[in-house]
């Protein structure tokens, strides 16, 4: 079926069945067209939080659906496609976390948002990349933090804190695949160009920019900045959104390890989702998130308390 008759019927089907569809900087962009709502981790969740929608379709991975249904239990929450994983929260099996606990007594647990909803309600907060700092800071100094999965935006929070944090030793591996040496050459080749960078990526990579911020940080620093180029480095997906909001200006996707056709930055479970995906998870409501109740009541307490911080 065609893009544009698939997505004539995913409108209609959403208001007939009473649906928001939420979706991911990272989503493809004939997804991302048809979103209710386009965002990052904490505005994905604060969405979720607040929809009167009675079925939320999530074009993200599997935590952000799991997110979307552990703040709306009694909602049906659909995922276009299960396989839809993320090699950050694959990096903190739940058992293996449970004993990194237990080694590291009266320790404060703060998780980042991109892991599973078991790794949630072994936590006390849950942040995203938007609020890491604050929530951080917003613990006592005298009590010890574990920060986990991600060891990078970790590393960033103590760089930018000074406070000393146990980390787990995660990470992503979009994130992770950017070449120093390719930004650094591609940066030659655009010297007025200036690098932004997700707090995922490795401090080297880190160290070029002249901003690091969330998805949505860096959409609204390209929007505000008077430069008109951009080295970006994270997923390639924000691009297309970013380029909407300052389309008179030259982004650049950075470059990554990878010797393929895009040799930029891409999360291969992001796009695993597909608008034809999208229709027959509207048409059949399947696959469901399906999460048990005392996981959804543990997990909901830390990301309550995320939520409230973030006001």
């Amino acid at each position: 079926m065609e893009n544009a008759k698939l997505k004539e019927k995913i409108l209609a089907l959403r208001k007939e069945k009473n649906v928001v569809l939420l979706s991911h900087y990272y989503q493809k962009p004939e997804i991302q067209e048809i979103a209710d709502y386009v965002g990052d981790s904490l505005g994905l969740s604060q969405e979720a939080a607040k929809t009167n929608a009675k079925i939320i379709l999530f074009a993200g991975v599997h935590f952000m659906a799991e997110t979307a249904k552990i703040l709306n239990p009694k909602k049906k929450v659909i995922l276009p496609d299960l396989s839809a994983g993320c090699s950050l929260a694959d990096s903190c099996p739940a058992h293996l976390f449970e004993k990194f606990i237990k080694a590291h007594p009266d320790h404060i647990v703060i998780t980042y948002i991109n892991c599973s909803a078991e790794i949630k309600a072994m936590s006390h907060i849950v942040c995203t990349s938007s609020n890491a700092l604050k929530i951080v800071e917003s613990v006592p100094e005298n009590i010890p933090i574990i920060f986990a999965p991600d060891k990078n935006l970790g590393n960033y929070i103590i760089q930018k804190t000074g406070r000393k944090m146990v980390l787990w030793d995660g990470s992503c591996v979009v994130h992770e695949a950017f070449s120093l040496d390719k930004v650094i050459a591609l940066h030659q080749l655009h010297p007025d160009a200036k690098i932004i960078a997700h707090p995922e990526s490795e401090s080297q990579i880190l160290d070029t920019a002249i901003y690091i911020g969330s998805t949505a940080g860096m959409i609204a620093y390209v929007k505000n900045s008077p430069f008109t180029k951009f080295i970006v480095a994270t997923e390639v997906g924000i691009l297309y959104k970013m380029q909407q909001e300052v389309p008179d200006k030259i982004l650049i996707p950075a470059p990554s390890y990878e010797k393929n056709t895009c040799a930029c930055g891409e999360c291969g479970f992001m796009k695993v989702n597909t608008l034809q995906k999208v229709y027959d998870c509207l048409l059949y409501e399947s696959p469901e998130i399906i999460i048990s109740k005392m996981i959804q009541k543990k997990a909901l307490i830390p990301i309550r308390r995320m939520l409230d911080l973030s006001k």
